[in-house]
């Protein structure tokens, strides 16, 4: 039997959210799937290895030292409705070429981007009639930015009902091309069904990415003087905060360094009662999993701060007041039955609009793309049921 091959497209060499969702798929194939081949490459190294570390720098120093123009910049280029065509002309004889040429090498059965830029390029290539492979759109915001390419793409992943309506609206593309996955996390991170909240001093996570960004210390001293909760601090690669926090020698503040092990971040998220984090939406995409009450302290400019808009408007995440108590604040919510039950319900109903949940339906519906990608593209269907149905042609 022919080894099949799917390559994954994120975007640049450090860890994101683009990069986990890409591993997230990789594993659940990986674990259920013989003679499959799985390659993960940033399109963005395989052209110019400098470049792309003058780019990751930039970007991570961008939205540091500059939020505010960052800000401007994202809306107006990636998330504005008035899109130029030429936008993106740079990008052509820089990369389509290097895109055209691994493909050729790598000969893969499908691919998945789990960024835009490389969705785009590969857009290029279809609608050119360079490439007949299925390409797959995975989106890892609760949104969709320009960069995103649309025509030409076989299949989109998309976080909600709410993308799936914008992509069948907006953009005419045909609602069995698009399955609602969620963000896809990790099968390490298990699902949550139920969930008790009567311990007498609850257990708050507070999360600020893997870099430790987020404004955690910040809030420092209310962490500090609470009586009332207990404090679980993720760091990430954050040496410096770390070593502050182990400094104020505190029982109730525990930090952690950087936690490699889903297993070991599956039993923390077991362990805790909320948790104060970014919205980034891999993070915020296994803690929904997880059935957390989730509370927004600080957000990144750009991405974080769109994705922070449509889970309030969800009634997803509680947005703190730094003006106001955190002590006080979380008591009054946690402690609230009736916003509690109007979370719950929120949570109920963002779960029941995906249509494709389980590692077992992934796999299902990757090998149904391999199987047919050179016959007619599959078509899904969503019964009542919301079960996912594949209808060969």
């Amino acid at each position: 039997m022919k080894v099949k091959k799917i390559l994954f497209f994120p975007l640049l060499r450090m860890q994101s959210g683009h990069h986990q969702v890409a591993d997230a798929i990789m594993d659940m194939i990986k674990n259920r799937m013989d003679d499959i081949e799985l390659k993960k490459i940033d399109i963005m190294s395989y052209t110019n290895k400098p470049l792309e570390k003058i780019i990751s720098r930039s970007y991570l120093k961008w939205i540091r030292y500059a939020p505010a123009t960052y800000n401007v910049v994202y809306k107006k280029r990636f998330y504005s409705q008035k899109q130029s065509k030429s936008s993106y002309k740079i990008y052509q004889g820089l990369f389509i070429k290097k895109m055209e040429q691994l493909i050729d090498e790598e000969k893969p059965d499908a691919i998945v981007c789990s960024h835009g830029f490389p969705s785009y390029i590969l857009s290029q290539l279809k609608v050119q009639g360079k490439c007949n492979i299925p390409v797959i759109n995975v989106y890892t915001d609760f949104f969709i930015n320009n960069v995103w390419a649309k025509e030409g793409i076989d299949f989109h992943f998309v976080p909600s009902q709410e993308v799936k309506q914008n992509l069948i609206e907006m953009y005419k593309i045909p609602s069995e091309k698009i399955i609602v996955t969620g963000i896809p996390t990790h099968e390490e991170i298990k699902k949550t069904t139920d969930r008790n909240f009567t311990r007498e001093k609850p257990q708050i996570l507070v999360a600020g990415g893997n870099s430790g960004l987020g404004g955690i210390l910040s809030l420092s001293s209310e962490m500090k003087n609470s009586k009332q909760f207990n404090f679980t601090v993720l760091c990430g690669n954050n040496q410096k905060l770390y070593d502050e926090i182990l400094s104020w020698d505190l029982d109730h503040i525990n930090p952690l360094p950087y936690i490699s092990s889903r297993t070991e971040m599956n039993k923390i998220y077991d362990e805790v009662d909320a948790i104060i984090t970014k919205p980034g939406g891999v993070t915020i995409s296994e803690v929904l999993k997880k059935r957390l009450p989730i509370f927004v302290h600080a957000y990144l400019p750009g991405q974080e701060e769109i994705n922070m808009a449509y889970l309030k408007k969800q009634q997803l995440v509680f947005e703190l007041n730094q003006t106001v108590s955190l002590e006080s604040q979380l008591n009054m919510i946690l402690k609230d039955g009736t916003k509690m039950k109007q979370w719950e319900q929120s949570i109920d109903l963002f779960q029941k609009g995906l249509e494709l949940e389980t590692p077992e339906q992934m796999v299902d519906v990757m090998n149904c793309i391999l199987d047919k990608k050179s016959k007619s593209i599959p078509l899904y269907t969503v019964e009542p049921s919301r079960r996912l149905q594949v209808a060969r042609v």
